[in-house]
């Protein structure tokens, strides 16, 4: 059933570049020079003072509109509930960064007072997260490994295999805050955008197996120490397989009994999250209870369960980072920063979005850098956020960082008076409460069915990033992946979908003739268009496009008629009775006052600036002479994409209209973006040949300035076309 559809009709003259400049006058805009930035940028007044204050220190922003009936009883109770989590969560994340448990309180608590202050989300909740500590832990197991000496650091004269670890742990997280400070300082927290949603999926996905596989000698108890490097997954899996017959059954059995309640209870709090007022806090009832049942039962004599152990209680005094430890680990040090704030940013935007406030990529690069120097000052790790620990935050009533701030009181409460309650608690629980909490990023390998029934590319950057992690590691692994994204992103522009459009009959818009029935394409004319910028890269393609596109090479054509003039002289020359006037009059139409010099031009090789002018090389030729027939006489160039252009491609853009017209085939360009004429001009590209008059504000403005142009040429030489106006239907 057709629908009514609005009519619009517009009549105006037709355009090219030169008479719309000419009816509309442009108003002229001086453009900054990074100067003009520069200066701008270190200018101070009272009011860029303040909002430098604000942008430094976010929290005044909404301290000032904070409404305390409304929003503190939500905090209170969101900031406890999540206090819950991130203990439990500290506690078993620490194993993953190969610490004593109790380092992972002191990451639940230093970070988050900082953020406060720094922070411009709300929402999410600052501490530990599993793959960062994972990546951290790599980093102390090979500069401390469990069996062999430690490396030959002087700061770790003296000291027990705890206190090294915790020094590099503290120092490899001094230096991810100082890069993740100078990034933010430098203004450059754009640099997220390299990290696509598919490799962050790709890399999240594989650093969920390392930290499973991770786990496992807790689960099954076994002695298994710690690897790192390329294929370290691989040497892990089989040091546990060899030891398998060694399984200790109460923790086997005490970890699967916990993944499964855990497992149920929070599938439960999904679906009922709508009725219950906060979630089931499942992870603190089952350490609770395990704490309890391991104290009572002896579990450590009893069954030779390895447990916590001695909790440090209260806070140590701060320690500087070790200078030999950055030089180590620098290179593991960057992508940590890179991957804490790329997992940040990206949780903390979904909620800003949701709760409709900004949040600055560039602030949160500081306030992660100053939480995680500062935190590192007092022996904790690598701070990000964890995307359950958030939606904890969230979706039980925290409107502000002050539940972030009441959660830290609490890590301090449990640091300071509390500790010694966790001693008893296996760390196999530990174990089993990491894994558990591996659903959401395993379940990323659902994703690879999806992407490649719509995105192969896609498809690939994701499996090539994930096995690359898996296989080389994290830090080797993330490498590889944004190696591909950005390979895909060459080749994309590089590559680029080229066509040859036509015009939708009765309307004046042009689409891929390829993908519509109705349509008109003129004899005589192509319209060519590239959907992507042109540089040094991509310019032979575009050449090489085309050439494809009007079914002939111009400089060939050029050669092959200069070849046939050359034969055709010599004929004259021998008197040959096959050529006669007529024939040459035929050959050379509306030659009548060119002069012998000219003809004698045409002996020349294929000289661009000695071509042939007005011969209609479609007539009969004598039976020995072959030129390639050319049914083209104008050709637009459909520029709408090219957002811009440099310098190889001014060049390439250059020589190849040139050879067009040096064959009598006229070049228009279409819709070209104001940066790029300007760029044309300033780069002096036009000349008597290429000139201004070439460039048309619209496909369609060049299309009928053709059909009028080429309506009264001589039959034989041209086909005859009407100008098409277009049809506008009423419904």
């Amino acid at each position: 059933m057709a629908t009514s559809r609005k009519q619009y009709a517009v009549a105006r003259p037709l355009y090219s570049e030169d008479t719309l400049a000419e009816d509309h006058k442009k108003v002229f805009r001086r453009r900054k020079t990074p100067l003009d930035h520069t200066k701008e940028y270190l200018t101070c007044d009272s009011k860029r003072a303040k909002n430098v204050a604000l942008s430094l220190l976010p929290f005044i922003g909404w301290m000032r509109i904070y409404r305390v009936r409304e929003w503190l009883l939500g905090d209170v109770v969101s900031g406890i509930s999540t206090g819950m989590v991130a203990i439990m969560q500290g506690l078993a994340f620490s194993l993953l960064a190969s610490l004593p448990p109790s380092y992972g309180l002191y990451t639940a608590f230093f970070p988050v007072l900082t953020y406060f202050f720094l922070g411009t989300s709300r929402h999410i909740s600052v501490g530990s997260f599993p793959v960062l500590s994972l990546m951290v832990g790599d980093v102390v197991t090979r500069l401390v490994p469990e069996d062999g000496p430690a490396a030959n650091i002087t700061g770790f004269y003296n000291l027990t295999m705890d206190q090294q670890r915790v020094i590099v742990a503290s120092s490899v997280t001094f230096l991810t805050g100082i890069f993740q400070l100078a990034m933010g300082l430098l203004q450059v927290g754009f640099i997220v955008v390299y990290l696509s949603d598919t490799l962050v999926s790709g890399f999240t996905t594989a650093a969920a197996v390392h930290i499973l596989v991770s786990q496992l000698k807790f689960v099954f108890g076994l002695h298994v120490p710690g690897i790192s490097g390329p294929l370290a997954l691989i040497y892990t899996l089989e040091k546990i397989f060899v030891q398998i017959t060694s399984t200790n059954i109460c923790d086997l059995v005490m970890s699967i009994v916990i993944m499964v309640v855990v497992f149920i209870v929070k599938e439960l709090n999904d679906r009922y999250k709508a009725k219950l007022p906060v979630p089931i806090p499942i992870e603190v009832i089952v350490t609770i209870i395990a704490c309890g049942v391991s104290y009572g039962f002896n579990f450590e004599k009893t069954f030779g369960v390895v447990i916590v152990g001695e909790m440090v209680s209260g806070y140590e005094s701060p320690i500087a980072p070790n200078i030999e430890v950055f030089q180590e680990s620098a290179a593991e040090a960057f992508p940590v920063a890179i991957v804490g704030f790329a997992v940040a940013f990206s949780v903390a935007k979904v909620y800003s979005i949701k709760h409709n406030y900004t949040i600055d990529g560039n602030q949160e690069l500081i306030a992660f850098g100053v939480s995680n120097i500062f935190g590192a000052s007092f022996r904790s790790f690598a701070a990000s956020t964890a995307l359950s620990r958030t939606a904890v935050q969230e979706s039980s009533g925290g409107k502000t960082q002050i539940a972030g701030l009441i959660s830290a009181l609490m890590a301090m409460i449990v640091t300071v008076a509390l500790g010694f309650l966790l001693e008893p608690l296996p760390r196999s629980v530990l174990g089993a409460l990491v894994i558990v909490n591996l659903k959401g990023m395993l379940m990323q390998f659902g994703e690879i069915p999806y992407l490649w029934r719509t995105d192969k590319t896609e498809c690939m950057v994701w499996v090539v990033t994930c096995l690359g992690a898996i296989l080389l590691g994290l830090d080797l692994g993330l490498a590889v992946g944004l190696g591909i994204v950005l390979l895909t992103v060459v080749f994309r522009t590089q590559f680029p979908r080229c066509s040859v459009l036509a015009n939708i009959s009765g309307t004046d818009l042009y689409r891929d003739r390829k993908d519509y029935l109705q349509i008109f394409e003129p004899q005589g004319v192509k319209i060519f268009r590239i959907p992507s910028p042109i540089f040094f890269a991509n310019i032979d393609f575009f050449k090489d496009k085309l050439i494809e596109a009007v079914g002939f090479n111009p400089l060939k054509v050029l050669r092959k008629r200069n070849k046939a003039l050359r034969k055709i002289k010599a004929l004259q020359q021998k008197g040959d009775v096959n050529i006669t006037e007529k024939g040459l009059r035929d050959l050379f139409s509306h030659t009548t006052n060119e002069s012998h010099s000219n003809m004698e031009e045409l002996d020349l090789p294929s000289d661009l600036k000695d071509r042939p002018s007005k011969i209609c090389w479609n007539a009969e030729l004598p039976a020995n002479i072959s030129v390639p027939r050319v049914d083209i006489h104008s050709v637009i160039l459909d520029f709408s994409a090219v957002s811009f252009m440099d310098i190889s491609a001014l060049k390439g853009l250059k020589t190849t209209l040139r050879e067009f017209i040096n064959i009598d085939i006229d070049v228009y360009i279409a819709s070209c973006d104001t940066y790029v004429l300007e760029k044309l001009h300033s780069c002096l590209f036009f000349d008597d040949e290429i000139q201004t008059s070439m460039f048309f504000p619209t496909v369609h403005d060049a299309m009928l300035h053709v059909l009028e142009k080429h309506k009264d040429i001589r039959k034989g030489c041209v086909v005859r076309t009407t100008l098409i106006i277009p049809k506008y239907y009423k419904s």
